[in-house]
């Protein structure tokens, strides 16, 4: 399904703007319901600034009616002027996430070995090489890693996330693992994700005064294993 060119600025508009639900707006963006929690909860490292889908004839104002007068209605893209996108080349990861990318791949080596070098290279936005030298514990920074949640970090979406592993599940010939973590840790993923981005944005304003960052409270990861 088509999908708004940018999707994190245009689930922010969607909430503060139209009573949609989370599970509606997520749909609608591609994002995993979680992420639009978070942006309702400013939880973002920056405020998102709202991009308008009617302005930017992705939307209409009638489907977003629909929407709000049922909470089952989907939401239909209304087809805008071609896009031009990347067909070549690695993802692209933004200078200020590029270091967590050795923790993010770690974590999927970890909890994912089903998962190709080539399938990881394409989510993260990496070299297979550089995946190598992770699995085989040569790379030049192994000792610094620690393996992360790449949807924590950042790196990628939970849907995209979960899209890889059912898909690599499926190849080797296994069941596809079930995610459980909004089985009554709904809050505590919230909560983590909420002190990570606030570290962040503490960090970035310490680093533009010259101080140094100050650390939060440590916060256990209850999905940790």
């Amino acid at each position: 399904m088509a999908q708004p060119l940018m999707p994190h600025a245009t689930a922010s508009w969607l909430v503060d703007n139209t009573s949609l639900s989370f599970e509606q707006i997520a749909d609608f963006c591609g994002l995993h319901i979680l992420e639009v929690q978070a942006i309702a909860d400013d939880t973002a490292a920056t405020k998102l600034t709202g991009r308008d889908p009617v302005r930017a004839h992705e939307l209409t104002q009638d489907e977003i009616d629909k929407g709000q007068a049922d909470p089952n209605y989907r939401l239909k893209i209304q087809k805008g002027p071609e896009q031009v996108r990347r067909t070549k080349g690695p993802r692209y990861t933004p200078v200020s996430k590029r270091q967590d990318k050795p923790d993010g791949i770690a974590w999927i080596i970890r909890n994912h070995p089903e998962i190709s070098d080539g399938a990881i290279g394409k989510l993260i936005g990496t070299t297979r090489t550089t995946i190598a030298a992770i699995r085989d514990r040569s790379h030049w920074n192994i000792g610094n890693i620690t393996p992360k949640d790449p949807v924590t970090l950042g790196l990628c979406s939970q849907r995209e996330l979960d899209a890889l592993v059912t898909k690599a599940a499926k190849a080797a010939g296994m069941e596809a693992p079930t995610d459980t973590r909004l089985e009554g840790d709904r809050e505590a993923l919230l909560e983590q994700l909420r002190n990570e981005r606030q570290q962040a944005a503490r960090d970035a304003e310490a680093l533009a005064n010259g101080e140094t960052a100050q650390p939060t409270p440590a916060f256990i990861d209850p999905f940790k294993r």
